[in-house]
């Protein structure tokens, strides 16, 4: 890997474009474009490199479009009002608009997360948390790092549908305000169990959001892709349902803060521990670091790591040896879940799946 930090910004940005972007035309453009501009591409590093990511940028400038929406480039963005397809004229707009507020991107940059935290993830997460409640034969302490909103902590108050084939499942309270789907394909899904207990919920980020506050949940709608609008919808919805009943949100560090944000839950109630795409953020020892402080807690009380994200980011060190789930050799994320026996973690694969939630296959 190379040492230059502006090209390996300009190869996330290409990656992104080419391999993460393919259900947004509008960001796999601009992303594709930006790859090759330094002086855009460049403006991420303002923030710490392993957080310079695209996603960081492309909602810097929607955030700041937001604020001047009738900026021509807004006729690209469908959460403005827009309706216009990508054309010639996207990208020279894009880098006017942006070059123009080039210190106030750069500021977003170094001082904001990129906190989508999908809520429909959900989908993703919910048959293998609901397995483990099961199989722990108890409510369980569910602890998020990585939680931003919290939004992920409410998997228990959505309703699921999952399409397996020919045959449809369902879980969750059935008058839930929030529905969400997944098509799901390969071997071996069964009906997920149709309930789940959760007695205590906590969530540890660098920078919660509280969505009370106006400028922070703009922000969390600056992370959404403009032209997904049902992924705006959907978190509108589940940030309506969070506020009836919010979680604890805990500031903090996923590594240094992780044992006290555990003890913060009750310790009669076998721990969950929930990361979706969190642990991409943290360099390889930290995330050794990681494990290791689980592996510490797993010798308090009976303790689960379900995790989804990239399988390099920190499964391949529960799940060794799996390089054919990598990233870079299927373009999908994994999802996993640990349980620790006689000290040592025990790591199982349970699918891969797409970024933002809406199709797995199963693997488990």
């Amino acid at each position: 890997m190379t040492d230059d930090p502006l090209a390996v910004v300009r190869q996330r940005l290409r990656t992104f474009a080419e391999a993460e972007a393919q259900t947004s035309p509008l960001y796999a453009h601009l992303a594709g474009q930006a790859a090759e501009d330094d002086e855009v591409a460049g403006l991420l590093l303002a923030a710490p490199l392993n957080h310079a990511r695209p996603t960081l940028l492309l909602a810097a400038v929607h955030r700041l479009l937001a604020a001047a929406p009738v900026h021509p480039l807004s006729r690209y963005y469908p959460t403005m009002g827009g309706f216009d397809g990508v054309d010639d004229r996207t990208w020279p707009l894009f880098r006017s608009f942006v070059l123009e507020r080039a210190d106030e991107v750069r500021r977003l940059c170094a001082t904001r997360f990129t906190q989508t935290n999908e809520v429909q993830r959900s989908a993703l997460l919910y048959p293998a948390v609901a397995a483990v409640a099961k199989r722990a034969r108890s409510p369980i302490a569910l602890l998020e790092v990585g939680t931003s909103a919290g939004l992920l902590l409410g998997l228990d108050r959505y309703r699921y549908e999952y399409s397996f084939r020919a045959d449809k499942f369902t879980a969750g309270p059935a008058k839930a305000a929030l529905s969400l789907s997944c098509a799901v394909d390969g071997d071996g899904f069964t009906q997920p169990p149709k309930k789940l207990a959760v007695g205590a919920r906590l969530g540890l980020d660098q920078a919660p959001v509280d969505l009370a506050d106006e400028e922070q949940f703009a922000w969390l709608e600056a992370c959404v892709w403009p032209d997904q609008l049902e992924r705006v919808r959907l978190l509108h919805t589940a940030a309506a349902v969070q506020r009836r009943d919010p979680p604890e949100l805990m500031t903090g560090d996923a590594v240094d803060d992780l044992s006290a944000a555990a003890g913060r839950l009750p310790g009669d109630l076998p721990l969950v521990v929930l990361t979706s795409h969190a642990t991409t953020y943290l360099e390889r020892p930290r995330r050794e670091q990681f494990v290791a402080t689980l592996t510490e807690l797993a010798r308090q009380r009976p303790l689960w790591w379900v995790a989804s994200g990239p399988y390099e980011s920190g499964i391949d060190l529960v799940v060794p040896g799996r390089d054919e789930l990598s990233y870079r050799a299927s373009g999908l994320s994994t999802l996993a879940v640990t349980e620790w026996v006689d000290g040592q973690p025990r790591g199982r694969v349970l699918a891969q799946h797409a970024h933002h939630g809406k199709r797995m296959t199963w693997l488990g």
